[in-house]
Protein backbone atom coordinates (compact mmCIF):
# COMPACT_ATOMS: atom_id res chain seq x y z
CA UNK A 1 0.00 0.00 0.00
CA UNK A 2 1.51 3.32 -1.14
CA UNK A 3 1.77 6.13 1.32
CA UNK A 4 -0.16 9.20 0.19
CA UNK A 5 2.15 12.11 -0.60
CA UNK A 6 1.32 15.36 1.22
CA UNK A 7 -0.11 18.23 -0.79
CA UNK A 8 1.60 21.62 -1.04
CA UNK A 9 -0.93 23.08 1.43
CA UNK A 10 -0.16 20.27 3.91
CA UNK A 11 3.63 20.26 3.49
CA UNK A 12 4.43 23.99 3.55
CA UNK A 13 3.08 24.68 7.08
CA UNK A 14 5.14 21.72 8.38
CA UNK A 15 8.29 22.98 6.65
CA UNK A 16 7.60 26.52 7.83
CA UNK A 17 7.56 25.36 11.46
CA UNK A 18 10.72 23.26 10.96
CA UNK A 19 12.86 25.52 8.77
CA UNK A 20 11.72 29.15 9.20
CA UNK A 21 13.54 29.71 12.51
CA UNK A 22 16.71 27.99 11.26
CA UNK A 23 16.87 30.08 8.10
CA UNK A 24 16.17 33.32 10.00
CA UNK A 25 18.89 32.51 12.53
CA UNK A 26 21.49 31.99 9.79
CA UNK A 27 20.55 35.24 8.05
CA UNK A 28 20.59 37.18 11.34
CA UNK A 29 24.02 35.80 12.09
CA UNK A 30 25.10 37.02 8.65
CA UNK A 31 23.52 40.50 8.71
CA UNK A 32 23.35 41.20 12.43
CA UNK A 33 20.36 41.48 14.72
CA UNK A 34 19.72 45.08 13.64
CA UNK A 35 18.40 43.67 10.38
CA UNK A 36 16.23 40.89 11.78
CA UNK A 37 13.14 42.18 9.91
CA UNK A 38 15.02 42.04 6.60
CA UNK A 39 16.11 38.47 7.37
CA UNK A 40 12.54 37.47 8.18
CA UNK A 41 11.29 39.13 4.97
CA UNK A 42 13.78 37.12 2.89
CA UNK A 43 12.66 33.86 4.50
CA UNK A 44 8.98 34.75 4.09
CA UNK A 45 9.57 35.55 0.40
CA UNK A 46 11.24 32.14 0.04
CA UNK A 47 8.17 30.35 1.36
CA UNK A 48 5.90 32.50 -0.82
CA UNK A 49 7.91 31.50 -3.89
CA UNK A 50 7.67 27.85 -2.82
CA UNK A 51 3.87 28.10 -2.62
CA UNK A 52 3.74 29.57 -6.13
CA UNK A 53 6.34 27.30 -7.72
CA UNK A 54 5.28 24.02 -6.13
CA UNK A 55 1.64 24.69 -6.90
CA UNK A 56 2.52 24.89 -10.62
CA UNK A 57 5.42 22.45 -10.95
CA UNK A 58 4.86 20.05 -8.07
CA UNK A 59 6.82 19.43 -4.88
CA UNK A 60 10.60 19.01 -5.49
CA UNK A 61 12.39 15.82 -4.52
CA UNK A 62 14.11 17.52 -1.58
CA UNK A 63 11.81 20.36 -0.42
CA UNK A 64 14.09 21.57 2.40
CA UNK A 65 17.13 21.78 0.12
CA UNK A 66 15.02 23.71 -2.42
CA UNK A 67 14.07 26.24 0.27
CA UNK A 68 17.66 26.75 1.41
CA UNK A 69 18.88 27.17 -2.17
CA UNK A 70 16.23 29.78 -2.94
CA UNK A 71 16.88 31.62 0.35
CA UNK A 72 20.61 31.70 -0.40
CA UNK A 73 20.02 33.01 -3.93
CA UNK A 74 17.56 35.63 -2.71
CA UNK A 75 20.10 36.82 -0.16
CA UNK A 76 22.81 37.13 -2.80
CA UNK A 77 20.41 39.04 -5.06
CA UNK A 78 19.65 41.42 -2.24
CA UNK A 79 23.33 42.01 -1.59
CA UNK A 80 23.91 42.88 -5.26
CA UNK A 81 21.23 45.52 -5.43
CA UNK A 82 22.89 48.91 -5.37
CA UNK A 83 19.99 50.65 -3.70
CA UNK A 84 19.83 48.16 -0.82
CA UNK A 85 23.60 48.35 -0.45
CA UNK A 86 23.49 52.13 -0.11
CA UNK A 87 20.47 52.29 2.21
CA UNK A 88 20.92 49.35 4.51
CA UNK A 89 23.90 47.12 3.91
CA UNK A 90 26.61 49.77 3.56
CA UNK A 91 26.14 50.99 7.11
CA UNK A 92 26.06 47.42 8.30
CA UNK A 93 29.37 46.71 6.57
CA UNK A 94 30.99 49.76 8.12
CA UNK A 95 29.77 48.69 11.56
CA UNK A 96 30.86 45.10 10.93
CA UNK A 97 27.32 43.88 11.66
CA UNK A 98 27.62 40.89 9.35
CA UNK A 99 30.22 38.59 7.99
CA UNK A 100 31.62 38.69 4.44
CA UNK A 101 29.56 36.94 1.78
CA UNK A 102 32.15 34.20 1.42
CA UNK A 103 31.26 32.92 4.89
CA UNK A 104 27.51 32.78 4.15
CA UNK A 105 26.20 29.24 4.06
CA UNK A 106 23.37 26.96 5.14
CA UNK A 107 25.56 24.06 6.26
CA UNK A 108 24.31 21.94 9.15
CA UNK A 109 27.05 23.30 11.41
CA UNK A 110 26.27 26.92 10.56
CA UNK A 111 22.54 26.33 11.12
CA UNK A 112 23.24 24.78 14.52
CA UNK A 113 25.68 27.52 15.54
CA UNK A 114 23.26 30.23 14.36
CA UNK A 115 20.32 28.76 16.26
CA UNK A 116 22.41 28.49 19.40
CA UNK A 117 23.55 32.11 19.10
CA UNK A 118 19.97 33.22 18.42
CA UNK A 119 18.77 31.52 21.63
CA UNK A 120 21.21 33.62 23.66
CA UNK A 121 20.34 36.76 21.69
CA UNK A 122 16.60 36.34 22.25
CA UNK A 123 17.05 35.74 25.98
CA UNK A 124 18.03 39.33 26.67
CA UNK A 125 17.86 39.85 30.46
CA UNK A 126 16.71 43.43 29.84
CA UNK A 127 13.40 42.09 28.51
CA UNK A 128 10.72 40.87 30.97
CA UNK A 129 10.41 37.08 31.18
CA UNK A 130 7.04 37.11 29.39
CA UNK A 131 8.56 39.07 26.53
CA UNK A 132 11.48 36.64 26.28
CA UNK A 133 9.07 33.71 25.97
CA UNK A 134 6.95 35.50 23.35
CA UNK A 135 10.08 36.38 21.39
CA UNK A 136 11.37 32.80 21.69
CA UNK A 137 8.08 31.43 20.36
CA UNK A 138 8.09 33.81 17.40
CA UNK A 139 11.78 33.98 16.46
CA UNK A 140 13.06 30.57 17.61
CA UNK A 141 9.94 28.46 17.00
CA UNK A 142 8.14 30.23 14.15
CA UNK A 143 4.85 30.75 16.01
CA UNK A 144 2.37 33.33 14.72
CA UNK A 145 1.14 36.21 16.87
CA UNK A 146 -2.27 34.51 17.04
CA UNK A 147 -0.75 31.25 18.30
CA UNK A 148 1.23 33.10 20.96
CA UNK A 149 -1.87 35.02 22.04
CA UNK A 150 -3.76 31.74 22.35
CA UNK A 151 -0.99 30.21 24.47
CA UNK A 152 -1.01 33.17 26.85
CA UNK A 153 -4.77 33.80 26.85
CA UNK A 154 -4.02 37.32 25.66
CA UNK A 155 -5.35 39.59 22.94
CA UNK A 156 -3.34 39.66 19.72
CA UNK A 157 -2.82 43.41 20.09
CA UNK A 158 -1.30 42.88 23.55
CA UNK A 159 1.13 40.31 22.15
CA UNK A 160 2.00 42.55 19.20
CA UNK A 161 2.92 45.42 21.53
CA UNK A 162 4.94 43.08 23.76
CA UNK A 163 6.83 41.77 20.73
CA UNK A 164 7.46 45.25 19.33
CA UNK A 165 9.09 46.36 22.57
CA UNK A 166 11.12 43.15 22.85
CA UNK A 167 12.27 43.37 19.23
CA UNK A 168 13.36 46.98 19.71
CA UNK A 169 15.65 45.90 22.54
CA UNK A 170 16.85 42.93 20.48
CA UNK A 171 17.93 45.24 17.63
CA UNK A 172 19.67 47.65 20.00
CA UNK A 173 21.43 44.86 21.90
CA UNK A 174 25.15 44.66 21.22
CA UNK A 175 25.09 40.88 21.44
CA UNK A 176 27.37 39.46 18.74
CA UNK A 177 25.90 36.39 17.02
CA UNK A 178 29.01 35.78 14.93
CA UNK A 179 30.91 34.27 17.84
CA UNK A 180 29.28 32.90 20.98
CA UNK A 181 31.83 33.63 23.69
CA UNK A 182 32.24 32.27 27.19
CA UNK A 183 31.35 35.75 28.43
CA UNK A 184 28.06 35.72 26.47
CA UNK A 185 27.21 32.30 27.86
CA UNK A 186 28.07 33.11 31.45
CA UNK A 187 26.01 36.31 31.42
CA UNK A 188 22.88 34.79 29.89
CA UNK A 189 22.81 31.05 30.53
CA UNK A 190 20.48 31.32 33.54
CA UNK A 191 18.09 33.53 31.53
CA UNK A 192 18.20 31.06 28.62
CA UNK A 193 17.46 28.07 30.85
CA UNK A 194 14.68 29.95 32.63
CA UNK A 195 13.05 30.91 29.31
CA UNK A 196 13.19 27.34 27.98
CA UNK A 197 11.87 26.01 31.31
CA UNK A 198 8.92 28.41 31.19
CA UNK A 199 8.34 27.65 27.50
CA UNK A 200 8.06 23.95 28.33
CA UNK A 201 5.73 24.63 31.25
CA UNK A 202 3.54 26.78 29.01
CA UNK A 203 2.95 23.63 26.96
CA UNK A 204 2.81 21.14 29.82
CA UNK A 205 0.39 23.20 31.94
CA UNK A 206 -1.27 25.18 29.15
CA UNK A 207 -3.29 28.25 30.09
CA UNK A 208 -5.13 28.08 26.78
CA UNK A 209 -8.92 28.21 26.80
CA UNK A 210 -9.34 24.98 24.90
CA UNK A 211 -6.22 22.91 25.51
CA UNK A 212 -4.84 21.30 28.64
CA UNK A 213 -1.56 20.44 26.92
CA UNK A 214 0.21 22.07 23.96
CA UNK A 215 2.59 19.37 22.80
CA UNK A 216 4.17 21.60 20.16
CA UNK A 217 5.46 23.98 22.86
CA UNK A 218 6.95 21.06 24.80
CA UNK A 219 8.59 19.73 21.63
CA UNK A 220 10.12 23.12 20.78
CA UNK A 221 11.47 23.56 24.31
CA UNK A 222 13.09 20.12 24.14
CA UNK A 223 14.56 20.84 20.69
CA UNK A 224 16.15 24.08 21.85
CA UNK A 225 17.45 22.63 25.14
CA UNK A 226 18.95 19.71 23.20
CA UNK A 227 20.95 22.26 21.18
CA UNK A 228 22.48 23.48 24.44
CA UNK A 229 23.57 20.00 25.52
CA UNK A 230 25.04 19.21 22.10
CA UNK A 231 27.40 22.20 22.10
CA UNK A 232 30.64 22.04 24.14
CA UNK A 233 30.18 25.74 24.95
CA UNK A 234 26.76 25.28 26.61
CA UNK A 235 26.70 21.64 27.70
CA UNK A 236 26.32 22.45 31.40
CA UNK A 237 25.08 20.42 34.35
CA UNK A 238 21.98 22.64 34.58
CA UNK A 239 21.18 22.23 30.88
CA UNK A 240 21.34 18.44 31.20
CA UNK A 241 19.15 18.52 34.32
CA UNK A 242 16.57 20.68 32.54
CA UNK A 243 16.54 18.35 29.52
CA UNK A 244 16.14 15.34 31.84
CA UNK A 245 13.15 17.06 33.47
CA UNK A 246 11.57 17.74 30.08
CA UNK A 247 12.07 14.13 28.96
CA UNK A 248 10.55 12.68 32.14
CA UNK A 249 7.56 15.03 31.98
CA UNK A 250 7.03 14.47 28.26
CA UNK A 251 7.07 10.71 28.73
CA UNK A 252 3.60 10.99 30.33
CA UNK A 253 2.02 13.48 27.91
CA UNK A 254 -0.11 10.88 26.12
CA UNK A 255 -1.56 9.69 29.44
CA UNK A 256 -2.28 13.10 31.00
CA UNK A 257 -5.48 13.75 29.06
CA UNK A 258 -8.28 11.55 27.75
CA UNK A 259 -9.84 11.65 24.28
CA UNK A 260 -12.18 14.45 25.40
CA UNK A 261 -9.17 16.56 26.40
CA UNK A 262 -9.90 16.23 30.11
CA UNK A 263 -7.13 15.93 32.68
CA UNK A 264 -6.31 12.44 33.95
CA UNK A 265 -4.92 12.32 37.50
CA UNK A 266 -1.49 10.76 37.91
CA UNK A 267 -2.85 7.71 39.77
CA UNK A 268 -5.44 7.06 37.06
CA UNK A 269 -3.08 7.33 34.10
CA UNK A 270 -2.59 4.35 31.81
CA UNK A 271 1.07 3.47 32.41
CA UNK A 272 1.16 1.66 29.06
CA UNK A 273 0.91 5.06 27.37
CA UNK A 274 4.08 6.31 29.05
CA UNK A 275 7.03 6.58 26.66
CA UNK A 276 9.81 4.22 27.76
CA UNK A 277 12.16 5.85 25.24
CA UNK A 278 11.74 9.30 26.79
CA UNK A 279 12.15 7.88 30.30
CA UNK A 280 15.44 6.27 29.24
CA UNK A 281 16.58 9.57 27.71
CA UNK A 282 15.62 11.32 30.93
CA UNK A 283 17.76 8.87 32.88
CA UNK A 284 20.66 9.49 30.50
CA UNK A 285 20.57 13.27 30.85
CA UNK A 286 20.02 13.08 34.62
CA UNK A 287 23.19 11.00 34.97
CA UNK A 288 25.03 13.61 32.86
CA UNK A 289 23.64 16.36 35.07
CA UNK A 290 25.00 14.71 38.19
CA UNK A 291 28.55 14.47 36.85
CA UNK A 292 29.48 17.53 38.92
CA UNK A 293 28.58 18.47 42.49
CA UNK A 294 25.88 20.99 41.72
CA UNK A 295 22.26 21.10 42.85
CA UNK A 296 19.93 23.49 41.05
CA UNK A 297 16.16 23.63 40.94
CA UNK A 298 16.37 21.75 37.63
CA UNK A 299 18.23 18.88 39.31
CA UNK A 300 15.62 18.67 42.07
CA UNK A 301 12.65 18.87 39.72
CA UNK A 302 14.23 16.28 37.42
CA UNK A 303 14.65 14.01 40.46
CA UNK A 304 10.99 14.49 41.38
CA UNK A 305 9.93 13.72 37.80
CA UNK A 306 12.18 10.62 37.83
CA UNK A 307 10.39 9.21 40.89
CA UNK A 308 7.04 9.85 39.20
CA UNK A 309 8.13 7.52 36.41
CA UNK A 310 8.84 4.77 38.99
CA UNK A 311 5.31 3.90 40.23
CA UNK A 312 6.33 0.41 41.34
CA UNK A 313 8.63 1.82 44.05
CA UNK A 314 6.61 2.02 47.26
CA UNK A 315 9.09 4.47 48.82
CA UNK A 316 8.86 6.99 45.98
CA UNK A 317 6.65 9.50 47.83
CA UNK A 318 9.16 9.75 50.65
CA UNK A 319 11.91 10.52 48.14
CA UNK A 320 9.67 13.02 46.34
CA UNK A 321 8.85 14.80 49.62
CA UNK A 322 12.54 15.11 50.51
CA UNK A 323 13.27 16.66 47.11
CA UNK A 324 10.37 19.11 47.49
CA UNK A 325 11.71 20.07 50.94
CA UNK A 326 14.98 21.06 49.27
CA UNK A 327 13.32 22.71 46.27
CA UNK A 328 11.11 24.98 48.36
CA UNK A 329 14.22 26.33 50.12
CA UNK A 330 15.88 27.15 46.79
CA UNK A 331 12.87 28.73 45.10
CA UNK A 332 9.50 29.13 46.77
CA UNK A 333 6.34 29.31 44.67
CA UNK A 334 2.67 28.51 45.42
CA UNK A 335 2.80 25.65 42.90
CA UNK A 336 5.85 24.12 44.59
CA UNK A 337 4.26 24.51 48.03
CA UNK A 338 1.06 22.79 46.88
CA UNK A 339 2.94 19.97 45.15
CA UNK A 340 4.95 19.47 48.32
CA UNK A 341 1.81 19.17 50.46
CA UNK A 342 0.40 16.59 48.04
CA UNK A 343 3.54 14.49 48.55
CA UNK A 344 3.28 15.17 52.29
CA UNK A 345 -0.27 13.78 52.29
CA UNK A 346 0.90 10.66 50.47
CA UNK A 347 3.53 10.06 53.15
CA UNK A 348 1.67 11.08 56.33
CA UNK A 349 -1.98 10.64 55.40
CA UNK A 350 -4.68 12.90 53.98
CA UNK A 351 -5.77 14.44 57.30
CA UNK A 352 -2.22 15.60 57.97
CA UNK A 353 -2.05 16.72 54.35
CA UNK A 354 -5.19 18.85 54.78
CA UNK A 355 -3.73 20.60 57.83
CA UNK A 356 -0.47 21.22 55.99
CA UNK A 357 -2.33 22.59 52.95
CA UNK A 358 -4.63 24.90 54.91
CA UNK A 359 -1.62 26.47 56.64
CA UNK A 360 -0.45 27.76 53.25
CA UNK A 361 -3.32 30.23 53.05
CA UNK A 362 -3.53 30.18 49.26
CA UNK A 363 -7.31 30.71 49.08
CA UNK A 364 -7.09 32.69 45.85
CA UNK A 365 -5.40 29.86 43.94
CA UNK A 366 -7.39 27.33 41.92
CA UNK A 367 -4.92 24.52 42.63
CA UNK A 368 -5.23 25.11 46.40
CA UNK A 369 -8.96 24.34 46.34
CA UNK A 370 -8.54 21.51 43.81
CA UNK A 371 -6.00 19.84 46.12
CA UNK A 372 -8.24 20.26 49.18
CA UNK A 373 -11.16 18.90 47.18
CA UNK A 374 -9.08 15.83 46.38
CA UNK A 375 -7.87 15.36 49.98
CA UNK A 376 -11.31 15.89 51.54
CA UNK A 377 -13.06 13.41 49.20
CA UNK A 378 -12.60 10.40 51.51
CA UNK A 379 -13.00 12.45 54.73
CA UNK A 380 -15.77 15.04 54.24
CA UNK A 381 -17.48 14.99 50.84
CA UNK A 382 -19.40 18.23 51.49
CA UNK A 383 -16.14 20.12 52.07
CA UNK A 384 -14.65 18.39 49.04
CA UNK A 385 -17.51 19.62 46.86
CA UNK A 386 -17.23 23.13 48.29
CA UNK A 387 -13.53 23.33 47.42
CA UNK A 388 -14.07 21.90 43.94
CA UNK A 389 -16.73 24.56 43.29
CA UNK A 390 -14.29 27.28 44.40
CA UNK A 391 -11.63 25.84 42.09
CA UNK A 392 -14.09 25.95 39.18
CA UNK A 393 -14.85 29.60 39.92
CA UNK A 394 -11.15 30.52 40.01
CA UNK A 395 -9.97 28.88 36.79
CA UNK A 396 -10.19 30.56 33.38
CA UNK A 397 -9.55 27.33 31.48
CA UNK A 398 -12.64 25.77 29.93
CA UNK A 399 -10.90 22.39 29.95
CA UNK A 400 -10.13 22.63 33.68
CA UNK A 401 -13.68 23.76 34.44
CA UNK A 402 -15.00 20.73 32.56
CA UNK A 403 -12.65 18.33 34.35
CA UNK A 404 -13.47 19.72 37.80
CA UNK A 405 -17.22 19.79 37.08
CA UNK A 406 -17.04 16.15 36.05
CA UNK A 407 -15.48 15.27 39.41
CA UNK A 408 -18.22 17.23 41.21
CA UNK A 409 -20.90 15.29 39.34
CA UNK A 410 -19.16 12.00 40.11
CA UNK A 411 -19.06 12.74 43.84
CA UNK A 412 -22.70 13.89 43.90
CA UNK A 413 -23.77 10.73 42.13
CA UNK A 414 -21.63 8.43 44.30
CA UNK A 415 -22.77 9.98 47.57
CA UNK A 416 -26.33 10.69 46.31
CA UNK A 417 -26.09 14.42 46.90
CA UNK A 418 -28.60 16.68 45.11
Amino acid sequence: MHKTQPTVHELLPQLFRLEYAKMTAVLCRHFGLKHIEMAEDLVSETFLKAAENWGLNGIPENPSAWLYTVAKNKTKDQLKRAQLFETKIKAAVQNQDFEPESSFDFSNQNITDSQLAMIFAVCNPENPVEAQICLALQVLCGFSVEEIADAFLSKTETIKKRLLRARAKLRKDRFQMSALTAENISARLDAVLSTLYLLFNEGYFSKSNNQLIRKELCAEAIRLTLLLTESPLTNSSKANALLALMCFQSSRLEARANEAGESVLFEQQDKNLWSKELIEKGNYYLVNACSVEQVSKYHLEAGIAYWHTSPANEQRWGHILQLYNQLILIEYSPATALNRTFAYAKVYGYEQGIRETEQLGLENFKDYHALLGYLYTAIDVEKALSHYQKAIALTRSKTEKKTLAKEVERLKKEFKIH
